[in-house]
């Protein structure tokens, strides 16, 4: 098995082999094949059985975390619980097994909450399934097409204020079962969701309240006290370990016990999963083909293109937040190409979204997770709690729920960047505070559109104000020259034309510090070089670095220009006119 194993990952590896020549078709699926390598491969080579113990208790402990957020993930997005939870079962799986990351952990992430509302309000589940599944067919076209890191170049600005407004508004959708609200629908936009919290307010219910507060409480608390203590002597004593040991579960855990209890003894009237969804289906995720309409496909493509973004940028941060931690390198795009998979596939068992989720993969990697492994043993983990425990869900109180979401809308903001604000320039504050007014107010889609556009614009405009033309003062007498730095291209192009026309021998135009022209500022550089030609002037051109010169050559201002006026630096153009 082993040497099958190997054999199959060394084939695999190879970037050579060309299976379209094999077989005699010029076929794009087939030179995509040699560049899927999932992480989990590796453990096909190497992987231990001390490895495997790790990744077993770490995929028990990750379980532990993912169980009440996946129920709370699915609640507030206006679904089923065990959409959440099946999500992370089956998602969960296929990140770990087809993921470019060796600890990423996939399943629900609170950042779609808004965004998975929204459309299921618009659209309904039916909806939803379409947008997931074309999710998901377009972030396995960005693996494809190795998009990973283009990922990258997406500004902080347009992440933190993109971030921070989705925090507000997870905050905002718990609110109803913070307070016990009597609201039968909550709507799903800003102004409407206001109105109906407001006009709710008299229909509080204290019993509710307490319980999500003492929730609330005990999760703080519990960060708080219960830090894990690794490597404790012998002689630290038996609370120290005790402690250490009780850090592995999370405060979510400790709250939901805690609130079901103090609900069930003390028969408080509040709302729980078994009085609103009947409790969660005691069994395996059933397999099913979703009604497609082609009519809702058109309206749903922007909404999944903001699905497969949010996912692509949540699942690459967290698998680099994972490499600082191990040491090691994600491959983005076969990330992407997990993401993809397991979004498809969710539609089939009316699941939601996924992507990869930070905390769950932090928690991973401190419990000694190693390997795709320890995600895929928190999946079954999942899968045995819904066959084994699935009847006690019923009595989860729905307001701890939302206290362990209100928990995580305060962790994933990034707040104190606004008090930071003040210490950069305008246009980061601009598309920062945009950016998170536009996520809260308008629309998650609007916000992530109007951010990148912005983003783009301050970037186009901040490059054409470094682009400048400085007079030349070593030039001979007689001879106006001009030193050229930055780059020539659409947003640029006014700045030759600024070259104040001079009479003398020649113009000389030093290039030495332009590193790159686009076909606009080559053509507004045709121009300058007719204007100065119809004036029997001619114009030399120096310093031509690769790109320029290529770009030049291929659209025939090199053969217009004349060899004999090309020079390498501006000093050799001088000799020569002297």
């Amino acid at each position: 098995m082993s040497m099958f194993a190997t054999a199959l990952f060394s084939f695999a590896a190879k970037e050579d082999y060309n299976f379209a020549s094999a077989v005699g078709i010029k076929d794009v699926a087939m030179l995509f094949l040699p560049r899927f390598r999932p992480k989990s491969a590796e453990l096909l080579l190497d992987y231990s059985v001390e490895r495997l113990i790790r990744d077993i208790g770490a995929g028990f402990t990750v379980a532990v975390v993912a169980l009440p957020l996946a129920m709370a993930f699915a609640i507030a997005s206006g679904l089923k619980p065990e959409a959440g939870i099946f999500t992370a079962i089956i998602a969960g799986f296929l990140i770990s097994l087809f993921g470019g990351s060796r600890v990423q952990i996939g399943g629900p992430a609170g950042a779609f909450i808004v965004i998975v509302y929204g459309i299921v309000q618009q659209h309904g589940v039916g909806g939803l399934l379409i947008a997931t599944f074309l999710s998901g067919v377009m972030l396995f076209l960005m693996g494809c097409l190795r998009m990973g890191i283009l990922i990258k170049f997406i500004p902080v600005a347009v992440i933190i204020g993109f971030t921070n407004g989705i925090a507000v508004l997870i905050g905002m959708t718990q609110i109803k079962d913070f307070l016990g609200l009597r609201i039968s629908e909550m709507p799903a936009g800003f102004s409407a969701q206001i109105r109906a919290l407001f006009q709710a307010l008299p229909s509080w219910n204290p019993q509710a309240c307490a319980t999500a507060l003492t929730s609330l409480a005990v999760i703080i608390a519990w960060q708080k006290i219960m830090k894990r203590r690794v490597n404790l002597p012998e002689a630290a004593g038996l609370l120290p370990r005790v402690q250490g040991s009780l850090a592995l579960i999370p405060g979510s855990i400790i709250a939901l016990i805690f609130a079901t209890l103090m609900t069930k003894s003390l028969h408080l009237s509040v709302e729980t999963i078994g009085s609103r969804f009947g409790g969660i289906p005691q069994g395996l995720p059933q397999f099913s083909l979703p009604h497609i309409s082609w009519t809702a496909v058109g309206a749903l493509l922007m909404p999944a293109f903001t699905l497969a973004i949010l996912g692509a940028i949540e699942s690459l941060l967290c698998a680099r937040v994972a490499d600082s931690l191990i040491k090691d390198k994600h491959d983005s795009n076969q990330e992407l190409l997990a993401q993809g998979i397991a979004n498809m596939s969710m539609p089939f068992f009316s699941g939601m979204p996924a992507t990869g989720t930070i905390a769950r993969t932090i928690t991973n990697i401190k419990n000694g997770g190693s390997s795709p492994i320890a995600g895929m043993v928190h999946a079954l983990v999942l899968l045995l709690v819904v066959l084994i425990a699935a009847p006690l869900a019923q009595y989860i109180p729905l307001a701890a729920l939302s206290a362990i979401l209100m928990f995580v809308a305060w962790n994933m903001g990034e707040w104190r960047e606004f008090l930071r604000l003040r210490s950069f320039r305008l246009p980061y504050r601009l598309t920062l505070l945009t950016v998170f007014a536009l996520t809260v107010i308008v629309d998650v889609s609007v916000a992530v559109e109007v951010g990148l556009l912005l983003a783009c614009l301050i970037f186009i405009y901040r490059i054409s104000s470094l682009t400048i033309a400085e007079p030349l003062t070593d030039a001979p007498q007689d001879v106006p020259a001009y030193k050229l730095t930055g780059a020539l291209f659409f947003a640029a192009t006014k700045l030759l034309e600024r070259i104040e026309y001079q009479q003398g021998k020649a113009m000389v135009l030093d290039f030495s510090g332009v590193i790159y022209i686009d076909s606009s500022g080559a053509e507004t550089l045709e121009e300058l070089l007719e204007f100065y030609q119809e004036r029997n002037m001619p114009l030399l051109i120096c310093g031509l670095r690769p790109q320029p010169q290529d770009i030049l050559r291929r659209c025939g201002l090199i053969e217009k220009v004349g060899a004999e006026n090309l020079f390498p630096d501006r000093h050799s153009a001088y000799r020569h006119l002297m």
